[in-house]
């Protein structure tokens, strides 16, 4: 099939990759003329691993092109993804739908008869309505169709979310739209992962439920966590008992520093927009947004009451996770203000973080490696995942700090082996390993 994607970011990038290696001819279409000279020549804007070599593959392959012609991009297809940016509006907490409300009336004006409008950006419930009065308003005529298809793509494996999918949500009653949807989707169809049929606006809600629902698994377990460090529990074990029941499961039961990233916060705060706007109040989403907040800013506080003030630490990983290069709502953006303010010397190294005009971070030193940032520090800070640090030399480690403590807010280490290292270790939820 003949596939248009409006919108060169990552969730359209990723469609459009995945899409055109699926054997379909697929055109990116972006405003920003210089991103898609870079992206014709094969050189991605963002850090998420296989895609370059995918999209090198497929532009070579002839699958797979970029063009910043929208009017000429539309002529060449009647399947119309739309895959623009739904950001946080800065006047509050509402899905900012600009670009989604220009790009409708932009395909309004070079829609061909017959054409199928897929929105695969996150938008609030009843946007796909809206998107059809503006293009009705302006083509009375025409012949068209708008469905919701929303993207479920973990920033660090977001091929191998879209080539083996949980489940494929497809809001449509129309045959048509029905029968070009499971072209499209031929190769996850064909491996017999669950696709639904359903109407707009409850597909729109299954994108916004489902990220919410693992941001309030995040918080509880969290607030578990700071209660098992009150008593003596262990929050893995907790998590592990309650994991193995399985109306539960063990997913996003990994207790930490909270929630970050491009789609926890934003979407979680539009659905509860969403219930204000139709007088449905999410109180339980409410708590957890501000329990995310409080989370972020406590644990700055946390790592002033084991070092004190004007001491030297090395933060390991500042991305909100790890396998990416999105700082996004990072934890990492509140924690370390707040040590810096305190006149702490602080040093960091992320292995794919941008290090240019992230302002929170101004006074702080960047490294090019883990054991840059330990040499010579009083304790070291673990923020993000990355798997390079889990395989750390630990006695290496040890004998070029100043002094051997390890906040590790992501459990990268077991504590037996903290004790027999000899290394102070506060983790989160477990015991306190202390030399003292």
């Amino acid at each position: 099939m003949n596939i248009t994607i409006i919108g060169s970011g990552y969730v359209g990038l990723v469609t459009g990759a995945c899409l055109s290696d699926a054997g379909h001819k697929v055109i990116c279409v972006d405003k920003d003329k210089s991103k898609i000279a870079n992206l014709s020549r094969g050189q991605i804007p963002i850090y998420e691993p296989g895609l370059e070599t995918l999209v090198k593959k497929n532009i070579k392959e002839e699958n797979l092109s970029f063009s910043s012609n929208i009017k000429s991009s539309l002529n060449a297809s009647k399947i119309i993804f739309i895959a623009v940016g739904t950001p946080t509006s800065l006047e509050g907490d509402n899905a900012d739908l600009s670009q989604i409300y220009s790009c409708a009336k932009e395909i309004s004006e070079s829609l061909r008869d017959e054409s199928i409008i897929i929105v695969k950006s996150t938008v609030p419930v009843g946007t796909c309505d809206r998107i059809e009065e503006i293009i009705s308003e302006k083509n009375p005529t025409k012949k068209f169709e708008v469905i919701s298809n929303p993207e479920f793509l973990r920033e660090g494996s977001a091929i191998r979310d879209f080539e083996n999918p949980d489940r494929i949500v497809v809001g449509t009653s129309s045959k048509n739209a029905i029968e070009s949807i499971k072209e499209i989707y031929k190769r996850q169809i064909k491996k017999e992962y669950p696709i639904i049929f359903t109407s707009r606006k409850s597909s729109e809600l299954i994108k916004y439920a489902s990220n919410s629902m693992l941001a309030m698994r995040i918080i509880f377990i969290n607030e578990i966590a700071d209660l098992c460090e009150k008593v003596g529990a262990n929050v893995e074990d907790i998590a592990n008992g309650i994991g193995l029941d399985k109306r539960i499961g063990p997913h996003f039961l990994n207790a930490g520093p909270g929630f970050g990233g491009s789609c926890f916060p934003k979407d979680a705060r539009a659905l509860i927009e969403s219930g204000e706007e139709f007088k449905a109040p999410q109180n339980l989403l409410k708590a957890v947004i501000d329990g995310n907040e409080r989370r972020k800013l406590n644990l700055g506080d946390r790592i002033l009451e084991v070092i004190g003030e004007n001491k030297k630490v090395g933060i390991l990983g500042v991305t909100f996770k790890a396998n990416t290069d999105d700082m996004r709502e990072a934890p990492s953006l509140s924690i370390i203000p707040k040590l810096l303010k305190k006149n702490i010397n602080v040093s960091i190294y992320d292995p794919e973080a941008n290090k240019e005009n992230i302002n929170e971070f101004y006074g702080a030193e960047w490294k090019d490696d883990a054991y840059s940032v330990a040499k010579n520090s009083d304790c070291l800070i673990i923020l993000t995942e990355w798997n390079e640090f889990k395989e750390l030399d630990l006695k290496k480690i040890k004998d070029i700090m100043t002094r051997p403590i390890i906040v590790d807010f992501r459990n990268i280490f077991s504590l037996k082996e903290m004790e027999d290292l000899n290394f102070e270790y506060h983790s989160v939820g477990r015991n306190t390993i202390n030399t003292k």
